[in-house]
Protein backbone atom coordinates (compact mmCIF):
# COMPACT_ATOMS: atom_id res chain seq x y z
CA UNK A 1 0.00 0.00 0.00
CA UNK A 2 2.65 2.12 1.13
CA UNK A 3 6.56 2.55 0.08
CA UNK A 4 9.10 4.63 1.35
CA UNK A 5 12.24 4.36 -0.81
CA UNK A 6 15.29 5.94 0.82
CA UNK A 7 13.46 8.96 1.87
CA UNK A 8 15.85 11.81 3.05
CA UNK A 9 14.82 15.43 4.24
CA UNK A 10 17.28 18.46 4.82
CA UNK A 11 17.29 21.33 7.04
CA UNK A 12 20.23 23.08 6.05
CA UNK A 13 22.71 21.57 8.39
CA UNK A 14 20.16 18.96 9.77
CA UNK A 15 19.53 15.34 8.52
CA UNK A 16 15.85 15.22 9.79
CA UNK A 17 15.19 12.01 7.84
CA UNK A 18 18.41 10.05 6.78
CA UNK A 19 17.31 7.42 3.60
CA UNK A 20 14.64 5.67 5.33
CA UNK A 21 12.71 2.58 3.63
CA UNK A 22 9.87 1.10 4.92
CA UNK A 23 6.98 -1.00 3.47
CA UNK A 24 3.39 -0.38 4.92
CA UNK A 25 0.86 -3.39 4.25
CA UNK A 26 -2.89 -2.55 3.42
CA UNK A 27 -4.69 -3.06 6.25
CA UNK A 28 -1.90 -2.25 8.92
CA UNK A 29 -1.82 -0.45 12.63
CA UNK A 30 1.33 0.61 12.64
CA UNK A 31 3.25 2.94 15.11
CA UNK A 32 5.92 5.01 14.64
CA UNK A 33 8.01 5.77 17.79
CA UNK A 34 10.78 8.06 18.49
CA UNK A 35 11.88 10.86 21.02
CA UNK A 36 11.54 14.54 20.02
CA UNK A 37 13.49 15.02 16.80
CA UNK A 38 13.67 11.68 15.49
CA UNK A 39 11.81 12.42 12.23
CA UNK A 40 8.52 11.10 12.81
CA UNK A 41 6.45 14.38 12.36
CA UNK A 42 8.70 14.91 8.81
CA UNK A 43 8.11 11.65 7.47
CA UNK A 44 4.77 12.17 7.67
CA UNK A 45 4.30 15.49 6.75
CA UNK A 46 6.14 14.34 3.52
CA UNK A 47 3.78 11.42 3.09
CA UNK A 48 0.67 13.45 3.22
CA UNK A 49 1.85 15.78 0.80
CA UNK A 50 2.69 19.30 3.52
CA UNK A 51 6.30 18.46 2.57
CA UNK A 52 9.16 17.91 -0.54
CA UNK A 53 11.77 15.51 -0.08
CA UNK A 54 15.50 16.01 -0.17
CA UNK A 55 15.85 12.82 -1.28
CA UNK A 56 14.23 9.28 -2.18
CA UNK A 57 10.60 9.24 -2.57
CA UNK A 58 7.25 7.90 -0.90
CA UNK A 59 4.57 5.72 -2.91
CA UNK A 60 0.84 5.76 -2.02
CA UNK A 61 -0.44 2.90 -3.48
CA UNK A 62 1.76 2.95 -6.99
CA UNK A 63 1.30 6.95 -7.06
CA UNK A 64 4.53 9.16 -6.61
CA UNK A 65 3.60 11.49 -3.65
CA UNK A 66 5.80 14.34 -5.02
CA UNK A 67 4.94 14.24 -9.19
CA UNK A 68 1.39 12.39 -8.51
CA UNK A 69 0.28 14.58 -5.23
CA UNK A 70 -3.62 14.51 -5.93
CA UNK A 71 -3.94 10.82 -6.78
CA UNK A 72 -1.49 10.23 -3.61
CA UNK A 73 -3.44 12.55 -1.15
CA UNK A 74 -6.88 11.74 -2.43
CA UNK A 75 -6.46 8.25 -0.24
CA UNK A 76 -5.33 9.56 2.56
CA UNK A 77 -6.85 11.45 5.98
CA UNK A 78 -4.42 13.26 8.29
CA UNK A 79 -4.92 14.76 11.56
CA UNK A 80 -1.84 16.89 12.48
CA UNK A 81 -0.71 17.39 15.61
CA UNK A 82 -2.53 20.32 16.10
CA UNK A 83 -6.27 20.02 14.82
CA UNK A 84 -6.60 22.47 12.13
CA UNK A 85 -10.29 23.15 13.39
CA UNK A 86 -12.27 26.33 12.99
CA UNK A 87 -13.09 26.67 16.58
CA UNK A 88 -15.58 29.38 15.93
CA UNK A 89 -17.92 27.06 14.11
CA UNK A 90 -20.36 24.14 15.62
CA UNK A 91 -19.35 20.78 15.13
CA UNK A 92 -22.67 20.04 12.73
CA UNK A 93 -21.65 23.21 10.55
CA UNK A 94 -17.76 22.76 10.50
CA UNK A 95 -18.53 19.18 9.29
CA UNK A 96 -21.07 19.54 6.56
CA UNK A 97 -18.53 22.20 5.95
CA UNK A 98 -15.98 19.33 5.30
CA UNK A 99 -18.19 17.15 3.66
CA UNK A 100 -18.58 20.03 0.93
CA UNK A 101 -15.62 20.68 0.43
CA UNK A 102 -14.40 16.89 0.08
CA UNK A 103 -17.67 16.48 -2.96
CA UNK A 104 -19.71 14.88 -0.50
CA UNK A 105 -23.72 16.42 -1.13
CA UNK A 106 -27.00 15.73 -0.44
CA UNK A 107 -28.20 12.91 1.40
CA UNK A 108 -24.76 11.06 1.55
CA UNK A 109 -23.39 13.82 3.23
CA UNK A 110 -25.82 14.08 5.89
CA UNK A 111 -25.20 10.23 5.73
CA UNK A 112 -21.33 10.22 6.13
CA UNK A 113 -21.73 13.02 8.99
CA UNK A 114 -24.10 10.17 11.11
CA UNK A 115 -21.62 7.76 10.61
CA UNK A 116 -18.53 9.75 11.61
CA UNK A 117 -20.59 10.95 14.42
CA UNK A 118 -21.26 7.19 15.95
CA UNK A 119 -17.86 6.01 14.97
CA UNK A 120 -15.48 8.75 16.85
CA UNK A 121 -18.32 9.24 20.09
CA UNK A 122 -19.63 13.02 18.77
CA UNK A 123 -22.94 12.66 18.53
CA UNK A 124 -23.73 14.37 21.69
CA UNK A 125 -22.08 17.80 20.83
CA UNK A 126 -23.04 18.17 17.53
CA UNK A 127 -24.17 21.47 18.05
CA UNK A 128 -21.81 22.58 20.66
CA UNK A 129 -19.32 25.21 19.40
CA UNK A 130 -16.03 23.96 19.20
CA UNK A 131 -14.05 26.15 21.41
CA UNK A 132 -16.15 25.22 24.04
CA UNK A 133 -15.35 21.56 23.29
CA UNK A 134 -12.32 19.61 25.84
CA UNK A 135 -9.42 19.05 24.01
CA UNK A 136 -10.53 14.93 23.54
CA UNK A 137 -13.50 16.28 22.03
CA UNK A 138 -11.85 18.27 19.90
CA UNK A 139 -8.88 15.80 18.84
CA UNK A 140 -12.49 13.35 18.27
CA UNK A 141 -13.96 16.06 15.74
CA UNK A 142 -10.11 16.05 14.10
CA UNK A 143 -10.79 12.56 13.72
CA UNK A 144 -13.80 12.78 11.81
CA UNK A 145 -12.52 15.00 9.92
CA UNK A 146 -9.53 12.98 8.69
CA UNK A 147 -12.41 10.22 7.70
CA UNK A 148 -14.86 12.49 6.33
CA UNK A 149 -13.92 10.89 2.62
CA UNK A 150 -13.90 7.84 3.69
CA UNK A 151 -9.95 7.06 2.77
CA UNK A 152 -7.88 3.73 2.67
CA UNK A 153 -5.06 5.18 4.76
CA UNK A 154 -5.25 7.12 8.07
CA UNK A 155 -1.96 9.28 9.21
CA UNK A 156 -2.37 10.50 12.81
CA UNK A 157 0.37 12.88 14.41
CA UNK A 158 0.56 12.55 18.03
CA UNK A 159 -3.26 11.82 18.61
CA UNK A 160 -3.27 11.57 22.07
CA UNK A 161 -1.05 14.57 22.86
CA UNK A 162 -2.17 16.54 25.98
CA UNK A 163 -4.66 14.22 26.47
CA UNK A 164 -5.65 13.24 30.11
CA UNK A 165 -5.48 8.82 30.37
CA UNK A 166 -10.10 8.39 30.28
CA UNK A 167 -9.77 10.58 27.20
CA UNK A 168 -6.41 8.40 25.97
CA UNK A 169 -8.39 5.60 26.19
CA UNK A 170 -11.34 6.73 24.35
CA UNK A 171 -8.80 7.87 21.47
CA UNK A 172 -7.09 4.34 21.77
CA UNK A 173 -10.58 2.49 21.12
CA UNK A 174 -11.45 4.54 17.84
CA UNK A 175 -7.90 3.77 16.36
CA UNK A 176 -8.45 0.59 16.77
CA UNK A 177 -12.18 0.68 15.51
CA UNK A 178 -10.52 2.35 12.39
CA UNK A 179 -7.91 0.16 11.99
CA UNK A 180 -10.20 -3.12 11.47
CA UNK A 181 -11.01 -1.35 7.83
CA UNK A 182 -7.90 0.98 7.20
CA UNK A 183 -4.87 1.34 6.99
CA UNK A 184 -3.72 3.86 10.12
CA UNK A 185 -0.02 4.86 10.85
CA UNK A 186 0.40 7.38 13.84
CA UNK A 187 3.13 8.86 15.64
CA UNK A 188 3.41 8.73 18.88
CA UNK A 189 6.14 8.69 21.96
CA UNK A 190 3.42 6.86 24.61
CA UNK A 191 4.56 4.05 24.51
CA UNK A 192 1.14 2.23 26.46
CA UNK A 193 0.02 3.52 22.81
CA UNK A 194 1.79 1.95 20.55
CA UNK A 195 1.77 -1.73 23.22
CA UNK A 196 -2.13 -1.55 22.96
CA UNK A 197 -2.83 -0.35 19.44
CA UNK A 198 -0.52 -1.55 17.11
CA UNK A 199 0.04 -4.35 14.90
CA UNK A 200 3.30 -3.45 14.25
CA UNK A 201 6.14 -0.80 15.78
CA UNK A 202 8.98 1.15 13.82
CA UNK A 203 10.99 2.85 16.35
CA UNK A 204 13.40 5.95 14.73
CA UNK A 205 16.16 7.99 15.89
CA UNK A 206 17.86 10.38 14.54
CA UNK A 207 16.08 10.18 10.98
CA UNK A 208 16.80 6.63 10.54
CA UNK A 209 15.25 3.12 11.70
CA UNK A 210 16.33 1.46 14.90
CA UNK A 211 13.77 -1.31 14.94
CA UNK A 212 10.89 -2.80 12.76
CA UNK A 213 8.27 -5.65 13.85
CA UNK A 214 5.15 -6.80 16.06
CA UNK A 215 5.49 -6.65 20.12
CA UNK A 216 6.66 -9.99 19.65
CA UNK A 217 9.66 -9.59 17.63
CA UNK A 218 10.58 -6.40 19.28
CA UNK A 219 10.87 -8.50 22.52
CA UNK A 220 12.77 -11.78 21.06
CA UNK A 221 14.96 -9.52 18.85
CA UNK A 222 16.08 -6.54 20.76
CA UNK A 223 15.29 -7.24 24.36
CA UNK A 224 17.50 -9.35 26.69
CA UNK A 225 15.98 -10.64 30.11
CA UNK A 226 17.36 -9.71 33.78
CA UNK A 227 17.08 -12.10 37.18
CA UNK A 228 17.33 -10.75 40.23
CA UNK A 229 18.52 -12.98 43.07
CA UNK A 230 18.96 -12.97 47.06
CA UNK A 231 21.65 -15.46 48.00
CA UNK A 232 22.22 -15.81 51.57
CA UNK A 233 25.60 -18.34 52.85
CA UNK A 234 28.02 -16.97 50.12
CA UNK A 235 30.17 -14.05 50.40
CA UNK A 236 30.17 -11.73 46.54
CA UNK A 237 33.47 -13.21 45.78
CA UNK A 238 32.22 -16.96 45.78
CA UNK A 239 28.60 -16.34 44.02
CA UNK A 240 30.62 -13.95 41.49
CA UNK A 241 32.98 -17.31 41.06
CA UNK A 242 30.02 -19.25 40.36
CA UNK A 243 27.35 -17.59 38.89
CA UNK A 244 29.13 -15.75 36.02
CA UNK A 245 30.58 -18.78 34.62
CA UNK A 246 27.30 -20.11 33.87
CA UNK A 247 27.33 -20.12 29.97
CA UNK A 248 24.95 -17.24 28.41
CA UNK A 249 25.49 -14.66 31.19
CA UNK A 250 25.81 -11.37 29.93
CA UNK A 251 26.00 -7.90 32.47
CA UNK A 252 26.20 -9.31 35.79
CA UNK A 253 26.35 -7.19 38.97
CA UNK A 254 27.16 -8.14 42.34
CA UNK A 255 26.32 -6.41 46.13
CA UNK A 256 27.18 -7.72 49.93
CA UNK A 257 25.00 -6.57 52.16
CA UNK A 258 24.07 -7.42 55.93
CA UNK A 259 25.29 -11.29 54.97
CA UNK A 260 23.27 -11.48 51.74
CA UNK A 261 24.59 -11.03 48.47
CA UNK A 262 22.22 -9.23 45.95
CA UNK A 263 22.88 -10.24 42.45
CA UNK A 264 21.64 -9.15 39.37
CA UNK A 265 22.24 -10.94 35.69
CA UNK A 266 21.16 -9.92 31.91
CA UNK A 267 21.09 -12.74 29.28
CA UNK A 268 19.04 -13.36 26.22
CA UNK A 269 18.19 -16.54 27.75
CA UNK A 270 16.18 -17.88 30.81
CA UNK A 271 18.92 -19.14 32.92
CA UNK A 272 16.15 -19.13 35.75
CA UNK A 273 17.35 -23.18 35.80
CA UNK A 274 20.97 -22.93 35.91
CA UNK A 275 21.40 -20.22 37.95
CA UNK A 276 18.91 -22.26 40.66
CA UNK A 277 21.02 -25.68 40.33
CA UNK A 278 24.04 -23.72 40.43
CA UNK A 279 23.46 -22.09 43.97
CA UNK A 280 21.49 -25.42 44.89
CA UNK A 281 25.30 -27.50 44.17
CA UNK A 282 27.05 -24.85 46.64
CA UNK A 283 24.15 -25.30 49.15
CA UNK A 284 23.74 -21.63 49.35
CA UNK A 285 20.16 -20.41 50.39
CA UNK A 286 18.27 -19.00 47.91
CA UNK A 287 16.07 -16.25 49.40
CA UNK A 288 14.98 -14.70 46.11
CA UNK A 289 14.96 -15.51 42.66
CA UNK A 290 12.75 -12.94 39.99
CA UNK A 291 13.05 -12.74 36.39
CA UNK A 292 12.00 -9.72 34.59
CA UNK A 293 11.60 -9.43 30.62
CA UNK A 294 12.44 -6.37 28.54
CA UNK A 295 9.72 -4.15 27.98
CA UNK A 296 9.23 -2.01 25.14
CA UNK A 297 10.40 1.11 26.93
CA UNK A 298 13.49 -0.26 27.89
CA UNK A 299 14.40 -1.61 24.37
CA UNK A 300 13.11 2.20 23.10
CA UNK A 301 15.80 3.91 25.57
CA UNK A 302 18.23 1.36 24.39
CA UNK A 303 17.90 2.29 20.79
CA UNK A 304 17.43 5.72 21.37
CA UNK A 305 19.72 6.89 24.08
CA UNK A 306 21.39 10.04 22.68
CA UNK A 307 18.52 11.46 20.60
CA UNK A 308 16.90 14.64 21.34
CA UNK A 309 14.20 14.91 24.36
Amino acid sequence: MITIDELSKRYDDLLAVDRLSLEIPKGQVMGLLGPNGAGKSTTLRILTGFLQPTGGTIYVDGHDVRNEAEQAKALIGYLPESSPLYTDMLVFDYLMYIAEVRGISGEARVKRIREMAELCGIGGVMHKNIAALSKGYRQRVGLALAMMSDPAILVLDEPTSGLDPNQIGEIRSIIREIGREKTVIFSTHILSEAEATCDRVVIINKGKIAADGSMGELLAGQGTSSLSLQIKGASEAEARSVLENIPGIGKSRFEERERLVNVHLESQEDLREPVYRAVRRQDWILMELHRESQSLESIFRQLTQGGEN
